[in-house]
């Protein structure tokens, strides 16, 4: 939800029925959804407890790379919008099969990430942007070069890093009315094969599903080519505002997504996505799953 999920970890280091007994109509029934209009609600009272597991593959190399990580996500009202704290309580990294103890992982446990969010759930900005940097820098002295770190973890570069993510799973889905079959679009790159991969994903409302969190918004996933004179508007809209980046030919994806219908609650989030480089596939795949959502004062017992 965008804290700095595991997905970059990894990537940087290395109802009820009732019974009844009436005759049924030969004629058939059409079910017609009524449209939606989701507003960003999310739980103030909270505390959101995320899973997140990644793994990165490619046809050159047997093995995989695998990235765990447990983060806790909180709301708190701010000035009619919302400050959004995610700390990451667990990490573990491993390189076929093997762990590898990474300074990422001791970076990550030691800054949460704190981020301004509009009243309608829109990305704003980072609220303490130095303070994963500072936190790298107070690291005890290990003689390891902290150089990629300091880069990777730059104030700006993490900013523009986690308002990306954050667009890529919920930019434009609140405060719009939503009809099965609707479209959506966001731009997205991940770092792969030594290079950096751009991505045009088209996120699909299909229509709602029962969950234990409760009725949750369902969405496909999907990438699309590079798009041409006739793509609908709002797919040249969206790479207008991302700065026309050049698409990644050959880029496939597929998932879906369930966000919660009456307040915002990520569910589960799938998603896959293949590249050919360099006469490789790379395979990249995430998953994040709701694990808790616990109420704050049961935090403090």
């Amino acid at each position: 939800m965008r804290t700095l999920s595991s997905s970059f970890l990894l990537l940087f280091a290395a109802s009820v029925t009732a019974c009844h007994r009436d005759i049924p109509s030969l004629e058939p029934r059409f079910v017609v959804e009524p449209p939606l209009r989701p507003q960003f609600v999310p739980p103030e009272d909270s505390l959101l407890t995320e899973t997140v597991k990644s793994s990165l593959r490619h046809s050159g190399s047997p093995g995989s790379q695998d990235a765990e990580m447990t983060s806790v996500s909180r709301f708190s009202p701010e000035s009619g919008a919302w400050l959004l704290t995610q700390r990451v309580t667990q990490s573990r990294y491993t390189r076929d099969g093997v762990e590898v103890r990474s300074l990422v992982d001791d970076v990550l446990q030691r800054a949460p990430l704190r981020s301004r969010l509009a009243a309608d759930g829109t990305y704003v900005r980072l609220a303490e942007p130095d303070a994963v940097l500072k936190a790298i820098r107070a690291l005890p002295s290990t003689g390891l070069d902290v150089t990629p770190l300091e880069r990777f973890f730059a104030p700006d570069a993490l900013d523009d890093r986690t308002r990306e993510e954050w667009e890529v799973k919920y930019g434009g889905i609140y405060g719009r009315t939503l009809v099965p079959g609707q479209r959506g679009y966001a731009v997205g790159t991940v770092p792969l094969g030594g290079g950096e991969v751009t991505y045009l994903l088209e996120r699909t409302f299909t229509g709602t599903r029962l969950t234990e969190y409760g009725e949750a918004m369902l969405f496909t996933l999907r990438c699309l080519a590079a798009p041409g004179d006739t793509s609908p508007q709002a797919v040249r809209d969206t790479l207008r505002a991302a700065g026309d980046p050049e698409v990644t030919p050959g880029v496939e994806c597929d998932g879906e997504q369930l966000l919660g219908k009456g307040r915002f609650l990520p569910v589960r989030r799938e998603f896959t996505l293949r590249a050919e480089l360099g006469g490789e596939t790379w395979t990249w795949t995430t998953q994040s799953t709701l694990a808790s959502l616990q109420a704050l004062e049961e935090e403090t017992r």
